[in-house]
């Protein structure tokens, strides 16, 4: 019982080690977008609904292949029944009845049964309707892969936005510390007021709540890439790309191609098969006034027997076989066919339209997208001088602090507009980045 114990123990742990195995230590962001293509648990569902639609159209086609089935059947009469017979057929009197028993007590019957469909309007239609629905299943797809890649950069890009954030903060808690103690040296001499000591350990106060917060924030986002990821969160996980590695030339040189072809973005792939959709729901419709053609073949044999011997060699089988053709041909449903196709016809309107606001839609929004890159663009240059400048500011009336020039609240101020320009400057990374995938997203060019 131990040894058993033993060897499930072992199993559960070179389980668990070869998982973890699998699991990388650090990634990319190219690495953490195609581990997320794998284990996002929305892209594993999409996918399972893409091998479910593949099952949908097999079914579809098994319907017009030949369908054979086997039946058997069997009959113990505990007492047979009786029919009345004239008596006159066997030499009785006229008016008078013979009663009659036919057959064995039990009986047994053993068959088997082929059918072909010929023809049927709606089968045809069924066969475009399952690939059709295959495609939508597959845009879905695709459209959750946009979704999770985009996800996923955010949530890769922010935490590293959030750790320069961290640095920031954590440079300004230091120069600070340092200030503090070059004026408690001052103050204890008599050159300083108490009242300048007090204005720095106060922005240091908020400095220290800022740095707390910042890695509450890095370690929630951390978690929500791995989510995305589809990785443990329980498990340690390095980004091994830096923030000046994302912010190259080719985060702000993004382009709109002039002859910009709009048939890839995935809600115009979908509104399309969408109308192809409601369009072979309308011929369905009308493909049920067609007439429909089976065939059938249908062959068993029948035994009968005082008592149960159809095991026995002797015992003797009486074979049938039929063939037939079965045409049905729709007459008259009281208009309710006619109904349901002009309602059917609608929905084919409906998604023309839907279409072509569709791609209006994504036309504007294409459009207001670039706008809003471009934008995101010029702030982040603009910010980037503002903290360059920020940051000279600082430094000079900390100099003139020092040297008597200026106040303690003139010092506080330029502190505060520094760190106000180091926030602005961090937000305006994350807005280019997300505004960019936002576009890519859209003309479905993910880069």
């Amino acid at each position: 019982m131990i040894s058993k114990y033993y060897c499930i123990s072992f199993l559960i742990c070179s389980f668990n080690f070869s998982f973890a195995q699998q699991l990388p230590e650090e990634v990319t962001l190219e690495q953490a977008i195609a581990f997320g293509e794998k284990n996002n648990r929305n892209i594993q569902k999409a996918n399972l609904e893409i091998r479910k639609a593949y099952k949908d159209q097999w079914s579809t086609i098994a319907i017009g292949l030949p369908q054979i089935s086997a039946n058997a059947n069997y009959q113990n009469f505990l007492e047979l029944p009786t029919s009345l017979i004239p008596a006159q057929f066997f030499g009785g009197s006229e008016g008078d009845f013979a009663e009659v028993q036919f057959g064995t007590p039990q009986t047994m019957t053993a068959g088997v049964t082929i059918q072909q469909l010929i023809f049927d309007g709606s089968y045809i239609v069924g066969l475009e309707a399952s690939k059709i629905f295959l495609k939508i299943s597959e845009n879905i797809f695709e459209k959750t892969v946009l979704e999770v890649r985009k996800n996923i950069v955010n949530a890769y890009s922010s935490v590293l936005l959030a750790r320069e954030n961290i640095r920031l903060l954590e440079k300004n808690r230091d120069n600070l510390t340092s200030t503090l103690n070059e004026l408690n040296q001052l103050f204890l001499n008599g050159f300083e007021e108490e009242e300048s000591v007090e204005q720095i350990r106060l922005t240091l106060s908020g400095i220290d709540s800022q740095v707390r917060y910042a890695r509450n924030i890095e370690r929630i986002t951390l978690n929500m890439l791995k989510f995305l990821m589809g990785f443990p969160t329980n498990s340690p996980l390095i980004l091994s790309d830096t923030l000046d590695k994302m912010t190259n030339e080719s985060l702000f040189r993004f382009k709109i191609p002039q002859d910009i072809n709009l048939s890839n973005n995935i809600d115009i792939k979908i509104a399309e098969n969408n109308l192809l959709s409601e369009t072979l729901l309308y011929r369905y419709e009308k493909s049920k006034g067609l007439p429909k053609l089976t065939a059938f073949l249908n062959g068993n044999y029948t035994g009968n027997s005082e008592s149960f011997s159809f095991t026995q060699t002797d015992q003797k089988w009486f074979g049938a076989a039929l063939f037939g053709v079965n045409l049905q041909i729709p007459v008259f449903s009281s208009l309710r066919r006619s109904a349901l196709s002009q309602k059917a016809k609608i929905s084919v309107s409906q998604a023309e339209n839907d279409l072509n606001e569709t791609k209006e839609r994504i036309l504007i929004e294409v459009k207001a997208a670039d706008n809003e890159y471009q934008l995101a663009i010029e702030n982040y240059f603009t910010n980037k001088k503002n903290l360059e400048l920020a940051n000279r500011i600082e430094q000079k009336n900390t100099v003139k602090y020092f040297e008597g020039v200026a106040s303690s609240f003139e010092l506080r101020e330029a502190q505060l507009q520094l760190y106000s320009a180091q926030n602005k400057y961090v937000k305006s990374i994350q807005e280019v980045i997300q505004k960019k995938l936002f576009l890519q997203t859209l003309i479905n060019t993910p880069q």
